[in-house]
């Protein structure tokens, strides 16, 4: 046990003073109690640490699981725009083949209009058959004079459809009995730009 006096000294007679030391009695501190006090707040230090870690873990398993299914939901959304990107190719494509198609399909119509045009820009003639072969279109036809068609081979060749436009033969058609008529086949060369690929 530790006493400390407290109690004033009473001062000399000499005038001067003395300062009051406390006195300490008893053992000196328990070595062992020290050490249990160096051990008790270690193990509450290092209990602290522990715990604080355990926490901190437990946090980032659960960031860490919550990260691994928002990875999931965006492989999901990433296949399903991947897939609509296929699809939205795949259309553009075919999109693409029907414009090809379309503007394919307005050179017999350009054809056509053009003859028509031509034939009814001269006189006396009718056309009775017109085969598109390639690089070649065959017309059949009937006319009221040679003229007529040597007329219509002029007028073919002007329209710069054709490169040449010639008789493959000419005759005077017998089935016409109340005015003089001539069937003829024409050959006309298509121009190098204008035939299909």
């Amino acid at each position: 046990m530790i006493r400390i006096n407290l109690l004033s000294v009473p001062k000399s007679k000499r005038g001067k003073r003395t300062v009051a030391v406390p006195a300490v009695s008893g053992p000196g501190p328990n070595l062992m109690i020290v050490a249990l006090v160096v051990v008790v707040l270690t193990a509450g230090v290092n209990l602290g640490w522990w715990y604080k870690l355990n926490h901190e873990s437990r946090r980032l398993a659960a960031d860490m699981t919550k990260a691994e299914k928002e990875n999931r939901e965006l492989l999901q959304v990433k296949a399903r725009v991947e897939q609509k990107n296929k699809q939205a190719e795949l259309y553009q494509r075919r999109v693409d083949v029907i414009d090809r198609l379309r503007a394919q399909q307005s050179g017999p119509k350009e054809l056509l209009a053009m003859i028509g045009d031509t034939v009814n820009a001269t006189d006396a003639v009718w056309l009775n058959k017109m085969n598109d072969d390639g690089p070649n279109i065959n017309i059949e036809g009937t006319a009221l004079s040679i003229d007529a068609v040597a007329n219509l081979m002029a007028n073919l060749k002007r329209t710069g459809y054709f490169k040449n436009v010639e008789m493959k033969e000419s005759y005077q058609d017998d089935q016409v009995r109340t005015m003089q008529a001539f069937a003829f086949t024409l050959v006309c060369e298509k121009q190098p730009q204008r035939q299909k690929s």
